[in-house]
């Protein structure tokens, strides 16, 4: 405690002053708190306070002489504490769960835990900023402070490091103690919201008896909100709104807020479609996305796109973020704050699952902030069955956003006026500062987790209390009818009137089947379609335009001092080119990736370590040695509107997959690639691949053109860096799905690259890139590859064996190895036949092939992976198929691990391979 003698001393008091200006850590904390909270803007003079913190014109006033006394400062310096602490924890007291009681204490901000007294409740302090008035009794400041933090609204926002931050959430909280005044067409509107709600719910309930249908019921605020959240952002010029949201509330969002039509939503329950219009395999109601041109009640127009969201929950997260960098992509800089990204989540999903983080650390990074997204926590107080103590290790749901410094709203879910002023203010917070904010809605769910679950198993007290709620609506009238704002004939008009849409829209269900409504989407889509096709696509680029875009991307600025190395490959590239031979990978993918950009098509690369590439072969970004400043060489190839975009992510697989994907959703016409340091990193994203990458068309006609660039092959590196895992996408390859790819020329990497833009088809790439093969003397192309021809599905031997006795089909790395060993031994009764394509499988060009090699007796699959994995399960039938017997199997034996993590065994096992497959080297033992 401070020397109360020592305190007396004014010269005593500035030194310490001094100190902590110097450092606060300096002084003891009492003067700590009581230099932070009383500071003069003119040096410490106790005579006279400054306002000038609180944004008030009025001129500072002379202070009684007996507020100078030590010990009416020190109390001043507590009230301030005190004010700190509401500001910081009046969360903790706030009145925000419609189940229990409100709580009325809290030890921590009791007046007691700052040295304050019962006898202190009617002293008049300093209010700063406060109150009108220039001092009030301390009851009087408490009071304030808890119609702020601790009604229907709590805030965590005292974590954001910005000083200015804050004081705006200050200056929007605190004068109308977050309780702003409704207009009474205002709350006409929240009531017509909420009846909207709860009665399309129950007539579902009515006439769908038992069918899961996740009903919003227990959260009918969010309904009132999100309208209101469309208006405000209107009014604020967001033209675009994209939505993610998992099931829960999901049939009520399209109905009340999209505006689909309840005949649609009914005709789903019960399936009234003409069988032979269906498309795909379609997907149960409340995972459908839905786009939607609204005129809102304020006559503005917005866009909105409702996600296709499959069960997996906050998997959808990174897609919005994804679709909405895409969009704003297509506006100005200044504008791109008009399309608004909007999540709703639950409560436990936003607590337990990893890619909430993933998304959530992408927000403020270049290449994937989207000017803040506003989220929505559905908090139903319970997972499926799992209460909040089982679900997280923290007190909120929303605890895990705090990464982002970012303002966090907790709202009593039964306060629908409440509800929307929180979400206004973080809207209008995100477009004030481009950051994300969190709105907490604590509510409840009326029913289990799905209709047909009984809660009463698992939570029947909890499920007791939910039972003796009255719906929002009526709670909500009630308070209107009490306050003169409405009477019942008004709410029964309400009522009457949506019993009658209801009614209407059912009856127009029960028509004769109608056609299966085409998913509306994107207008830029209108030149792409999803039929694959084999025909060859035109990729070649003339000679003369691939060496003048060779010289363009490999001559540095004048000036710029470029790595002495770097330097020396850029001009090898070029030589390469202006040679025409010995063009490698990195400089094959240069090559295609400036041909799109000359042509008018974007490009865009994200993924770890990318700029520069896993393997150092990129180089996309250079660096100068001397000012350390960026030079990114093909930028300058750019026409039209073409931009070309390289991004190291962050070290996310799924946020960062998930993302990539959404965009190529939103830009069919450029190229989108998302690179995966090593090829099996897509493990950690596998839920991206199943749930959207190979499945969002047949379930939801959404088409991408996304290419995922998975280094792969056997090279001794060990379980972890070996398999791209082939085998898992071929398992899912059906319908033409997706393509499968494994390279083996840079030439095909160019056209293959070239083909996924120029085609008019549109389905995902998963293609197995090269690593050792990046330097490989003969994993090189002429330029005559480049400027003729196209992608090969499979490629013939160049050999040209004509009587041959063993075919070998193989992909990859493999081939080199194979066919190094058969020139050694010059083994050319043995042809060597490469799959360049897995999917969609190549059947008549491998079936033209093999015609030709009729008289041979011996048949074989080589490959580097375990029987179990690449590409041999898959093969195998298709080609007994072609080549009438089953194929000899040559590779590894079964393996629990893709990979020995022993070198001398990888070493045996490789060279086991071209022994097996052609034969052994004279003299050399293996096995």
């Amino acid at each position: 405690m401070i020397d109360i003698s020592e305190t007396m001393n004014m010269a005593y008091i500035d030194r310490q002053y001094q100190l902590w200006k110097n450092d606060p850590d300096a002084v003891e904390r009492d003067w700590r708190i009581f230099f932070k909270g009383f500071e003069t803007a003119g040096g410490l003079d106790l005579k006279t306070v400054v306002r000038a913190d609180e944004g008030l014109s009025r001129p500072d006033t002379d202070l009684p002489e007996e507020a100078c006394t030590i010990d009416k400062t020190l109390l001043q310096s507590r009230v301030e504490a005190l004010k700190y602490r509401y500001r910081d924890m009046g969360h903790l007291l706030a009145c925000l769960d419609p189940l229990v009681a409100c709580p009325t204490d809290h030890p921590l901000l009791n007046i007691s835990a700052v040295g304050l007294s019962p006898e202190d409740l009617d002293t008049a302090f300093y209010t700063r900023r406060f109150s009108k008035t220039l001092t009030a009794p301390l009851k009087d400041i408490i009071r304030e402070l808890r119609e702020t933090y601790c009604r229907s609204v709590g805030v965590e926002y005292m974590h954001l490091q910005d000083p200015e931050e804050r004081r705006w959430l200050q200056d929007r909280m605190e004068p109308i103690r977050n309780q702003p005044v409704f207009s009474a067409e205002d709350k006409r509107r929240i009531i017509t919201k909420l009846y909207q709600s709860a009665f399309f719910e129950s007539f579902l309930h009515k006439k769908y008896t038992g069918q899961t249908r996740f009903s919003l019921e227990g959260a009918d605020a969010l309904i009132a909100a999100m309208d209101a959240l469309f208006l405000h952002a209107s009014e604020q010029g967001v033209t675009e709104i994209i939505l993610g949201m998992a099931h829960r509330g999901r049939l009520n969002v399209l109905t009340n807020i999209l505006g689909k039509h309840y005949e649609e939503i009914f005709r789903e329950f019960i399936n009234s479609y003409d069988p032979e219009s269906l498309m795909g395999a379609g997907d149960v109601k409340y995972h459908n996305g839905f786009l939607a041109d609204l005129t809102l009640a304020n006559q503005r127009k917005v866009r909105a796109f409702l996600v296709n969201n499959p069960s997996h929950l906050e998997s959808v997260d990174p897609v919005v973020e994804g679709i909405a960098y895409a969009r704003q992509d297509a506006l100005t800089p200044a504008h791109r704050n008009q399309v608004l990204p909007l999540l709703i989540h639950g409560d436990s999903a936003f607590a337990g699952q990893g890619v909430v983080a993933e998304t959530l650390n992408l927000s403020q990074l270049e290449g994937y902030r989207t000017e803040g997204t506003v989220h929505i926590i559905i908090n139903n107080q319970i997972g499926y069955t799992t209460l909040p103590e089982n679900a997280r290790s923290t007190r909120y749901s929303t605890d895990i956003a705090k990464m982002l410094m970012v303002p966090i709203f907790h709202v009593h879910g039964e306060n629908p006026e409440a509800v929307i002023h929180v979400i206004k203010l973080a809207f209008d917070y995100r477009m004030a500062f481009g950051k994300d904010v969190i709105v907490d809605m604590v509510c409840y769910r009326r029913f289990g987790h799905n209709e047909g679950d009984e809660p009463y198993f698992t939570q029947p007290a909890m499920y007791e209390r939910i039972r003796e709620r009255p719906p929002l609506y009526q709670i909500y009238g009630e308070k209107m009818v009490d306050d003169g704002e409405i009477d019942d004939s008004g709410l029964a008009e309400i009522e009457n009137g949506l019993v009658t849409c209801l009614e209407e829209g059912f009856s127009a269900a029960q028509d004769n089947p109608r056609i299966f409504p085409v998913p509306r989407f994107y207008e830029n889509w209108s030149d792409y379609h999803g039929d694959y096709s084999f025909a060859p696509v035109d990729t070649a680029v003339s000679q003369k335009s691939l060496k003048a875009l060779a010289a363009a991307v490999n001559t540095p600025p004048s000036g710029f001092a470029v790595h002495p190395k770097l330097e020396r490959l850029l001009g090898k590239r070029l030589e390469s080119v202006e040679s025409g031979r010995d063009i490698d990978w990195a400089n094959a993918e240069s090559l295609a990736f400036a041909s799109l950009l000359s042509e008018g098509h974007h490009v865009r690369l994200s993924g770890q370590d990318s700029a520069r590439g896993t393997f150092s072969q990129r180089h996309s970004i250079l660096v100068d040695v001397k000012t350390g400043e960026f030079h990114v060489p093909l930028t300058g190839v750019c026409r039209e509107k073409a931009v070309f975009s390289v991004f190291n992510s962050a070290l996310s697989e799924a946020g960062v997959l998930g993302f990539e994907y959404g965009y190529s959703m939103i830009r069919p016409a450029g190229l989108t690639l998302w690179e995966a340091q090593f090829g099996d990193f897509v493990n950690n994203a596998q839920g991206i691949v199943d749930l959207y990458i190979v499945s969002g068309e047949t379930k939801w006609q959404r088409r991408s053109g996304l290419v995922m660039l998975l280094p792969h092959g056997w090279e001794g590196l060990g379980p972890e860096h070996s398999s791209a895992r082939m085998e898992r996408f071929l398992q899912l390859c059906a319908h033409d799905n997706i393509q499968v790819c494994n390279p083996t020329t840079p030439a095909q990497y160019f056209h293959l690259l070239r083909r996924q833009v120029k085609s008019s088809w549109r389905k995902p790439l998963v293609l197995m890139t090269p690593k050792s093969l990046l330097r490989h003397p003969r994993a090189v192309s002429r330029i005559d590859d480049f400027s003729r021809g196209t992608f090969q599905e499979v490629i013939d031997d160049d050999a040209a064996v004509e009587k041959a006795r063993r075919v070998i089909f193989c992909s990859g790395k493999i081939y080199y190895q194979l066919l190094e060993r058969r020139e050694t031994l010059k083994a050319y009764d043995i042809a060597i036949v490469r799959v360049e394509q897995f999917y969609p499988f190549p059947r008549e060009k491998l079936e033209r092939i093999v015609g030709k090699y009729r008289k041979a007796d011996q048949w074989c699959w080589v490959q580097e992976g375990p029987v179990n994995m690449e590409g041999w399960s898959f093969m195998a039938p298709r080609l007994k198929e072609i080549v009438g017997t089953d194929p000899t199997y040559i590779g590894r034996p079964a393996s629990a691990s893709p990979a020995t993590g022993f070198a001398n065994i990888y070493k045996q096992e490789q060279s086991l391979l071209p022994d097996k497959a052609v034969g052994q080297l004279s003299g050399v033992q293996t096995g």
